[in-house]
């Protein structure tokens, strides 16, 4: 009888995965992998909660903005933006996508910071994120047409490679990644990662996963860049002592 009582919580079902281990035997991947993946699929979206809080957390206490591309954390928002908007419009369950949501508020806050630590800014700054506020709650709400809303998915992942390239070339030029966070470069990373399995798992369109690559590619680059750059000031200066 309490083998057969259904165990479900937040869309996970761990009545096979009990079953399997009360009769004393492994879970089969069938009934493993759709769990892990939805377990992975909420440690990414808790996860979320807190990946750009060392960068904004960076910038404050050192109330600098050296080496860090404007460009490429504003495309950033557009690029959450749409993705959180066609998977709401797809109806995705929310461990698949949940974390973009916290992703796009912290990388409002952390593009609201960059414009602090810029002043005097620009007329022309000021222009985009008047057009982002515009823009975005229709986006967001998917009233707009169906076939635009692919094209305009489509086109998302091409923000975020684009995104990410004035970085990484403002960091090979510099031969310093300024003060970009590598714990949040690594998370970024790892989440990109994992969510590839995950949204393989949940049947996510095939254009949902292909995201996640680039993600995995991009912020891979830029974690890298991190890591070899930040050693050179130490040789330097053994050099000279």
């Amino acid at each position: 009888m309490m083998d057969k009582i259904p165990m479900q919580f937040l869309g996970m079902d761990f009545t096979c995965a009990f079953q399997s281990l009360s009769n004393g035997t492994i879970p089969n991947k069938d009934c493993l992998l759709p769990l892990i993946s939805k377990l992975l699929g909420y440690a990414i979206v808790a996860a979320s909660t807190t990946v750009k809080l060392p960068q904004i957390l960076k910038i404050l206490q050192n109330k600098s903005i050296r080496g860090l591309s404007l460009i490429s954390f504003e495309l950033e928002v557009i690029g959450y933006t749409i993705a959180l908007a066609y998977c709401l419009h797809k109806e995705l369950p929310f461990s698949a996508y949940g974390e973009l949501a916290f992703l796009l508020i912290q990388a409002i806050i952390l593009v609201a910071i960059i414009y602090y630590f810029s002043q005097p800014m620009r007329t022309s700054t000021y222009i985009r994120p008047l057009l982002y506020c515009g823009i975005a709650p229709t986006i967001l709400a998917g009233r707009i047409d169906p076939l635009l809303f692919e094209a305009l998915y489509a086109t998302q992942h091409a923000i975020f490679l684009f995104a990410r390239i004035p970085q990484i070339y403002e960091n090979f030029k510099n031969r310093s990644t300024g003060e970009l966070s590598f714990l949040t470069s690594l998370m970024n990373s790892a989440g990109s990662l994992v969510r590839v399995f995950t949204s393989i798992q949940e049947n996510a369109p095939t254009s949902v996963v292909a995201g996640s690559v680039v993600g995995i590619v991009t912020n891979g680059i830029i974690l890298s860049q991190i890591m070899a750059y930040q050693k050179r000031p130490a040789k330097k200066e053994k050099k000279t002592d």
